[in-house]
């Protein structure tokens, strides 16, 4: 699933081609791909309206709308963005069409159909469980530490929950966990402040590193343009079971957590 860094990688690379553009007909191929309002009411709702901006939100993309709407994806496992060129054609993976006055169109693919468009007045009907972003200045170490006391679930699965933080994936909790040297598998509470001050200070730094990168590419993962992101050449541990660790040589291994396959080094995150 794209996590924050590949979706806000994706919210920068669409601004030139549609900050500004309207909306001058619009396609649903999949009936399903539309949550709200209906596949039937989305296209008089979007005909006409002009895209004032691009933005992020965790891991939904933001289009504010004249008029006081908002276009929202979440693209899920396999969703992907690319504006084309009039001569594209869309394929049988291509669920949503957006043809702009530009003369291009914005063509949304998701192999897996797990991705969802929203049309809504108010952004919050979508996004009010959304916890902080990790990104943000006004979240300090305290308020993180606030959000994980009395946690037993494992710091894992903490850093996965979308209430706690937003836009976290296993990709980046793996990484940051290992980066702060901490067990994935700790209850969340049970964390001294140092240590959380730790992952605050590493989350920051792994997740600038790739928006830097435009994102980790392994499976699905596209820039609008269909070019690849370069984070995946940085993972310490993100799908790097048996292989030695860099810090100390010894194997990184794999365990699961919440249902999720999570990597780490069983020496430098004791």
């Amino acid at each position: 699933m794209p996590e924050l860094p590949e979706v806000e990688t994706i919210a920068r690379e669409l601004r030139r081609d549609l900050v500004g553009r309207r909306i001058v007909d619009v396609e649903v191929r999949w009936e399903r791909t539309i949550a709200l309002p209906s596949a039937a009411e989305v296209k008089p709702v979007l005909v006409g309206r002009q895209i004032m901006g691009t933005d992020r939100r965790g891991k939904y993309l933001l289009f504010p709308l004249s008029g006081g709407q908002t276009l929202v994806i979440h693209l899920r496992m396999t969703g992907q963005l690319h504006v084309v060129g009039p001569e594209a054609t869309p394929d049988k993976h291509t669920h949503l069409v957006l043809t702009l006055d530009s003369g291009r169109r914005l063509f949304f693919r998701d192999m897996r159909k797990f991705g969802r468009v929203y049309v809504v007045a108010d952004v919050a009907t979508i996004l009010r469980q959304l916890g902080p972003e990790p990104l943000n200045p006004d979240l300090t170490p305290q308020q993180l530490a606030a959000r994980l006391a009395g946690r037993k679930a494992p710091i894992k699965s903490l850093l996965l929950d979308q209430r706690v933080v937003a836009g976290i994936g296993n990709i980046y909790a793996d990484e940051i966990l290992f980066a702060a040297s901490i067990d994935p598998r700790r209850p969340g509470g049970d964390l001294q402040m140092n240590e959380i001050a730790r992952i605050h200070t590493v989350t920051r730094r792994v997740l600038a590193q790739a928006i830097f990168d435009h994102g980790s590419s392994l499976q699905n993962y596209q820039r609008p343009g269909g070019a690849k992101g370069q984070n995946q050449e940085r993972h310490q541990v993100f799908r790097r079971t048996g292989k030695p660790c860099a810090r100390c040589g010894t194997a990184i291994v794999r365990v699961v957590i919440g249902q999720r396959a999570t990597h780490f080094c069983p020496q430098c995150q004791r």
